[in-house]
């Protein structure tokens, strides 16, 4: 059985777990990372919930923001010994370019929340 685990990590219908969420692969494809299928090809299920359904996954943006950060600062500052300005600067350039990987699973975390798979 698919989980909502498989739909978030392979940008999957939160469904059926077979269609793509988004139009593009890519998520570095800066042009349309961002464009989403307005229903599921295989299932029908609707992306579009509601106008503004999807400033809810500024939270779960948040929180994998924060995630990130705190692992970050794990590895660097505590475990290899590194000074605090080096997890600043690598915090900040890193995260730039990991915003569309943050956009799409967080997009997909949220609808996640609220779409059943079960049949």
């Amino acid at each position: 059985m698919k989980t909502h685990f498989h739909s978030i990590l392979y940008d999957k219908c939160p469904k059926c777990n077979k269609g793509n969420f988004f139009k593009e692969r890519n998520p570095y494809a800066l042009r349309t990372f961002d464009k989403m299928h307005e229903y599921c090809g295989y299932c029908h299920q609707d992306f579009r919930k509601e106008t503004g359904f999807y400033i809810g996954a500024l939270y779960a943006s948040y929180g994998l923001t924060v995630f990130y950060g705190v692992i970050l600062f794990l590895v660097l500052v505590l475990l290899l010994k590194l000074n605090v300005w080096i997890y600043l600067i690598t915090f900040s350039v890193s995260l730039i370019l990991l915003l569309p990987i943050i956009y799409r699973k967080s997009r997909l975390i949220w609808i996640n929340l609220f779409v059943s798979n079960k049949k």
